[in-house]
């Protein structure tokens, strides 16, 4: 549960930005979509590895990003 600390005289606008930031960074949206559906560990070792191998590809300057 997000709680947001505002003063009586900020602005509701204001208040519902620094909602949306923090609901950001909490990740609760990614979490949710990454919870609709199961995803074998084996699969998602192998993508964790591709990821890997693709940025160090980047970093080692085979691939221009």
């Amino acid at each position: 549960m997000l709680i947001i600390d505002s003063k009586d005289c900020e602005n509701i606008d204001k208040a519902l930005k620094k909602y949306k930031k923090k609901f950001e960074k909490s990740k609760t949206l990614l979490q949710l979509r990454e919870r609709q559906s199961f995803t074998k560990p084996s699969v998602k070792r192998r993508g964790e590895v591709l990821k890997a191998i693709y940025k160090q590809q980047i970093h080692s300057g085979k691939i221009d990003a």
